[in-house]
């Protein structure tokens, strides 16, 4: 038995309405909504036919079909290789962006809320693995008197900021020359590798004492965890609204599984660095989403790091709006940690 055109139309069909409505699909749904010229008995023997192919299933006897894991393979392979994914995202990513933000991990939260907000799913982002950010810039900033707001920018993108006591003596101009020289001294250098150089330059750069040990300070702070992940999730809630979690127990264990970070983590990472994975129910390996799919997306720095950016639905989720929201918010994060950092310090300085 061959998968023809007609065939393909009315199954695609079928998944477009279960996606809207969760409701098992008929021959006369079919017949009535989509204009394909064809009688209800004609449809009815072609959804036997895509049963029989394993493309359908029939959840009760008296019921319609539903589309089954086979099914929603064939419609997103068709998504993805004939180029049909929509882009009508980006714009309204950016507006979520156009506020300041200042470190790694507040664009990563930030992301999260974004894609879960949009898609209306569970959404899961993570920082890039294991590669620790190297410094390419420091600025102090004034902000009052004796205050300075201190920045240190890497090549993944701006990962920390403090306010640091720096004297009273110390105008825009010096406090401007101080960062140029330490950004000559340290650039290139790991942020492991600054906390190590610091106190030499302390003891180096006399009359720059107070700025140098606040800088210190903060920086010391993260100087046993560098390279760590920083994972968000956002819209946990979210898929408790649809009816394939209605059952406690089964909403009870997805949640469990939210909540252990590291078995997430690994999950979402299990795409590798394909620029988008789909993942259809059983296809996650993970008992407790066998009624999802887990599609994923990677971003980069501009060191070259990649991380990963995901959606956990429903299997009947809206695939093509779900891939065109990743797609877009891929490349803000690419173009938001790749930015020309060099140029925001000297503007934050003119002001």
């Amino acid at each position: 038995m061959n998968m023809d055109e007609r065939k393909l139309r009315i199954l695609q069909a079928i998944i477009d309405d279960y996606i809207l409505t969760g409701v098992p699909v008929g021959s006369r749904t079919i017949s009535r909504k989509y204009d394909m010229g064809l009688s209800s008995a004609t449809i009815r023997n072609e959804m036997s036919d895509l049963e029989e192919l394993g493309y359908l299933d029939q959840p009760h006897v008296s019921a319609g079909r539903i589309p089954s894991t086979k099914a929603y393979r064939l419609y997103v392979d068709s998504l993805m290789h004939t180029g049909r994914i929509p882009d009508d995202s980006e714009g309204s990513i950016r507006e979520h962006f156009s506020g300041r933000i200042s470190q790694m991990e507040e664009v990563i939260d930030r992301a999260a809320q974004i894609i879960s907000s949009l898609t209306r799913y569970t959404s899961v982002v993570l920082s890039p693995k294991g590669a620790q950010p190297r410094l390419q810039t420091v600025q102090l900033v004034p902000v009052s008197t004796g205050m300075a707001l201190a920045v240190i920018v890497t090549d993944s993108g701006i990962i920390r900021d403090n306010v640091i006591r720096v004297g009273g003596d110390m105008d825009d101009d010096t406090l401007y020359n101080i960062s140029r020289a330490l950004t000559e001294e340290l650039r290139g250098k790991t942020l492991e590798e600054v906390c190590a150089a610091m106190p030499r330059l302390i003891e180096r750069m006399r009359g720059s004492d107070e700025v140098l040990q606040g800088l210190y300070g903060y920086l010391a702070s993260d100087r046993n965890c560098p390279g760590r992940t920083h994972m968000a999730v956002g819209g946990t809630s979210n898929m408790l609204a649809y009816p394939e979690y209605s059952d406690v127990d089964k909403a009870r264990n997805f949640l469990s599984l939210l909540e252990t970070r590291d078995k997430l983590a690994d999950i979402i990472r299990g795409s590798g660095e394909m620029a988008f994975t789909v993942r259809i129910g059983p296809e996650t390996g993970v008992p407790e989403m066998a009624d999802c799919s887990i599609v994923t997306a990677t971003y980069s720095t501009k060191g070259g790091q990649q991380g990963t950016i995901g959606v956990i639905g429903p299997t009947r989720m809206r695939y093509s709006r779900v891939l065109s929201i990743l797609n877009g918010m891929g490349r803000e994060l690419t173009e938001l940690f790749s930015g020309d950092t060099d140029k925001e310090s000297e503007d934050k300085r003119k002001r």
